[in-house]
């Protein structure tokens, strides 16, 4: 009985304009992270266009996980609202700790696999925004949906090819010469391999949804 009146109230549709939102914080970031890759000037310019579209995102993110709390109906399961969100902040957090790690030991020159990283990074943000936007319709845009979900994961597995090829380069360059620029190299490596790995988690739950609610 109650399935059925849940079934006939009107679901409150403020999430999706907030998860449209977190998704446009989320591009901007990876794309002023991209651009940090550039090296020089764009560095420091782009690193607080990262900063404060973490801060833009974090916003939403309380928006949501308060909302969550407050609305009688939603569009599908309360936990799964308050995973993909989640998930979704996850993203930005990790971009941010790589903005400041680039910051933090000066690196000023960046390596063809840790540009290429970085675009899969801009490339995921992308799918995750338009995945976002055909939850609305999940019903009608389940396979497009499911389909986005394949493609951040094929892009996170790439990156983790990028990731090996990469540091095994700068290892035989720097072990013996400069073992500190391996060290930091390795450090910029490793953020970036965890910023797609959560996006591939926001994949994982978008498809969860998908299965969840088709």
């Amino acid at each position: 009985m109650m399935r059925w009146f849940h079934a006939l109230m009107p679901k409150e549709e403020r999430f999706f304009e907030l998860f449209a939102r977190h998704s446009k914080a989320v591009l901007a970031g990876a794309e002023a992270l991209r651009a940090m890759l550039e090296g020089g000037e764009a560095i420091q310019h782009n690193y607080q266009i990262v900063m404060d579209r973490e801060q833009d995102a974090d916003d939403v993110t309380r928006e949501v996980l308060i909302a969550v709390r407050r609305t009688f109906i939603t569009p599908f399961d309360r936990g799964n609202i308050r995973d993909l969100i989640t998930s979704m902040d996850n993203t930005i957090d990790q971009m941010q700790k790589t903005a400041k790690g680039i910051v933090l030991f000066e690196v000023t020159e960046f390596t063809p696999q840790m540009k290429e990283m970085a675009d899969a990074i801009v490339k995921c943000a992308r799918l995750v925004q338009e995945g976002v936007q055909l939850l609305r319709s999940i019903s009608s845009e389940a396979v497009r949906i499911s389909t986005l979900t394949e493609h951040i994961s094929q892009l996170e597995g790439r990156a983790d090819e990028l990731h090996d090829v990469g540091l095994r380069t700068l290892y035989r360059a720097h072990v013996n010469s400069n073992p500190m620029a391996f060290f930091v190299g390795n450090e910029v490596y490793d953020h970036l391999e965890k910023v797609v790995d959560r996006f591939d988690d926001v994949a994982n739950v978008m498809h969860g949804i998908v299965i969840e609610h088709v």
